[in-house]
Parts: C-alpha cells; structure tokens; sequence
C-alpha cells in the first residue's frame, strides 16, 4: 500500500489540522536522513506551498545537496539534478533540438529541467550564460527553445545551493537570478550535540549510506501538493499585515546602511510566504510574528549593503535586524 496521502486530499473543506498533521509527517521523514535543519524544513515546506523558490547557502560538508535530495524524496514528485560546472552550457539545462535523419525532422531531447523539483547543484560556479537559462524557468514556470514555449507545470521548483567560502572557478548570482528565490537559507555547521548524533547516526549505517537519503518513504504527490495550495489560497492577508511589509520593505530603500533596498517583488513574495506559514501553524489569518519569522530569509539575497556597512563589517542579516527593530508591528 503506497504511503503517499493522495486521495485523502481532494475536497477543498480540507481542514488545517490536517495539514498540520501532514507537515509533521514530512518532517520525520526529512529528520531520517538529516538532523538538526527544522527550522531550515519548515521553511522549505513554505517555499513549496507558496510556488517558491530556495537557495540554500553554507560551507561545503553541511548537507546542503542531502538536504535538497531528501526534501525531493518526500515527495512523490519527478526530481532532476544539474551539476554545476565552469563548462555547463544553456543547452545542458534545457536541453536541445537534435537532427532525426529518420524523420527529416528535429527533436527535442529534453534536458533536466523538465522536472518538478530541480536541485541546482552549486549554481555559481556555471558562468551567467548559463545561469540565465534558468531566469525563464524560475519566473514563468516555463522555457522557449527554439521559438517553441514548453509548459514546466504549477508544481516546478528549484533549489540550488552554493558555497560562499569558494572564489575560484565561482561567478556570484546577479541581482536579477537572486530575486527570482523566495528564500535563502543559510546553512552553518551544527551544535556539537547535534554533530555527535550524525556521527552516531552514521556509525550505525553502511558507509554508502552517508550521502544518500536512506529509508525515506514519500508523503506527498502532485495532487496533494494542488490541494494544500487551494487550501493556502483562501487565507486572506488583512491590510495591517499588507501594511506592515510594505512599511518594513520601504524602510529597505531609505536605509542608509542599504544601496539598494528591496522591490516590490519582495514585498509580494512575503505576502504570500505568510500565508503558508500561517497555514503550517495552523491558523487561517496572519499574525506579525509571521512575517517577522520570513523578513530576513526573503531578503538577505535582494539587498545591496552601503559602503558603510560594508566598511564597519555588517551583514545583511544584522541590517535587517536593525529595520525589523524600528518598524512597529500592527497590534
């Protein structure tokens, strides 16, 4: 009998408590395979209920690629992978029109990109040709080869991942790419006691078995996945809340620690975040604590620090901080 709740979900009186108990499911799934990421879980779980994209960032040895693998292994949906190289061409993504001398005719061999959930394996280090073709991708859920448009589905995401201690052989993000990601998520390297469990974890395992994401049983499915977003959809933010992350966006631009602060497009994909957040914690409405939880996460990769900050050695994290500190919250 398959594991995956499919059927279960088909009628749009489905109950947040039942999602709440889903969600529960799906991290215990995700917490065989790695410890110590729930907050980093959480979020990715709100990324994919609100159509959002995730880079994942830390040093190398973090389990950042596991992460993503077993995050596409809890769900029954079709999963690709690109490698990411110097010498990675657009066509090594989206793939290419091949000569069928059989047929006098092209055909599309379709590349990698035609999944649902794509993990973008170290992203930088391609060069931005290359990183461009996935800009259609990530907006419009779609990609043009050859004058044709080929349909990617509501369910496509990516997560892609990089290391920011590299500097050779890497090609940083633009700011076009980095504001097509909902979230970025910083991954450190975990508290000791959490250290000492992988080990013990790992100890117990084959030696093959420290990279791959073992024993995970899928929960979810396309279906599922359109039923929780129905769900999602209904939840109505009132205009404190709208207020309120404008007010905190805004404050993005008139910073002076900021050259450049956050667009629009931030303040929409907040928006929408808080919703699914609000739905995971099990409540119809959003609160402030809500966007409070998803402001830095949304923005640390959208805004350009001053060269004061740079100079005096401040980081985005703590620049936002600042701005969440001096915007009051709607009571």
């Amino acid at each position: 009998m398959s594991t995956v709740w499919n059927g279960y979900w088909g009628r749009s009186a489905m109950k947040l408590e039942t999602l709440r108990t889903w969600s529960e499911r799906f991290r215990a799934e995700i917490g065989k395979a790695v410890l110590g990421q729930e907050d980093i879980v959480e979020l990715l779980l709100v990324a994919l209920f609100s159509h959002g994209h995730v880079l994942l960032e830390g040093p190398p040895g973090t389990a950042k690629t596991l992460l993503a693998r077993s995050f596409a292994a809890a769900l029954a949906l079709d999963f690709g992978r690109i490698q990411f190289t110097p010498d990675l061409m657009p066509g090594d993504v989206l793939g290419t029109s091949i000569f069928n001398f059989q047929t006098n005719d092209f055909v599309l061999t379709r590349g990698p990109v035609f999944s649902q959930i794509l993990l973008a394996d170290e992203i930088n280090r391609a060069p931005p040709k290359t990183q461009a073709a996935l800009l259609q991708a990530m907006n419009e859920r779609m990609v043009s080869i050859d004058g044709t448009d080929h349909d990617l589905g509501s369910e496509f995401i990516v997560l892609a991942t990089q290391n920011p201690i590299e500097q050779q052989g890497t090609y940083p993000l633009p700011e076009a790419q980095l504001d097509r990601f909902l979230f970025k998520l910083v991954i450190d390297f975990p508290p000791q006691a959490v250290e000492m469990a992988i080990l013990k974890q790992h100890a117990a395992q084959p030696l093959e078995a420290r990279s791959e994401p073992v024993g995970l049983e899928p929960v979810l499915d396309a279906g599922a996945l359109a039923a929780i977003r129905s769900l999602i959809d209904v939840i109505i933010l009132d205009d404190d809340i709208l207020d309120y992350i404008l007010r905190l966006v805004r404050a993005t631009r008139e910073s002076s620690d900021i050259a450049f602060g956050a667009s629009t497009r931030a303040a929409d994909a907040i928006a929408g975040a808080a919703r699914a957040f609000a739905a995971l914690n099990g409540r119809d409405f959003a609160i402030p604590d809500d966007v409070k939880q998803l402001f830095v996460p949304a923005l640390r990769h959208r805004i350009m620090l001053g060269p004061t900050a740079e100079i005096e050695g401040r980081r985005p994290d703590q620049v936002l901080d600042n701005i969440l500190n001096q915007i009051e919250a709607p009571r």
